[in-house]
C-alpha cells in the first residue's frame, strides 16, 4: 500500500481546508475597533468559556464545545499565525463567536449573563461583537 499517498492525501485535505478558512476569515475581516473591543474583553471572555464548561446544568454537547474551544486556544498552532497583524488574533476572535453563538442557541443567553465574571459594560460589548439576541 502506498501509505505516502494516503499522508498526501491528508496534507492536501487539509491545506484545502485551510486555504477555504483563511479565504473566509478574510471575507469576513473584523474592523479594527471590533478586534481591540474583543481583545479588551479577552480576560472575561476566558474565564466565561471556563465557568460554562465546568457548569453540570448545561447539555453535554455544550460543554464539549467549549472544552474543544478551551483546548484551540491553548495551542500554540493557529489557523493563522497570530504574527499576522490583526488577521493572527482575528481568526481566534472568529472561532470563539462561533462557539458563542451555538452555545447560546443551546444554553440560552440567561446562561451566559449568569456565568459572566465581568462588567455590565462587558456584557453588553460582547453581546454587541457576537450578535447574541
Amino acid at each position: 500500500m502506498d501509505w505516502w499517498r494516503i499522508v498526501l492525501g491528508m496534507a492536501g485535505g487539509l491545506l484545502a481546508v485551510w486555504v477555504a478558512l483563511l479565504v473566509a476569515l478574510l471575507a469576513v475581516k473584523p474592523g479594527k475597533a471590533q478586534l481591540t473591543e474583543a481583545l479588551r474583553l479577552l480576560p472575561d471572555l476566558l474565564r466565561l468559556l471556563h465557568r460554562l464548561a465546568r457548569d453540570g446544568t448545561l447539555p453535554r454537547a455544550v460543554r464539549v464545545r467549549l472544552a474543544l474551544l478551551l483546548g484551540y486556544l491553548a495551542l500554540p498552532v493557529d489557523l493563522i499565525p497570530d504574527v499576522i497583524p490583526i488577521l493572527g488574533y482575528a481568526d481566534d476572535a472568529i472561532i470563539v463567536t462561533w462557539v458563542l453563538r451555538s452555545v447560546v442557541r443551546r444554553a440560552g443567553l440567561p446562561a451566559v449573563r449568569k456565568h459572566w465574571p465581568g462588567t455590565d459594560d462587558g456584557f453588553a460589548a460582547l453581546v454587541r461583537l457576537t450578535g447574541l439576541r
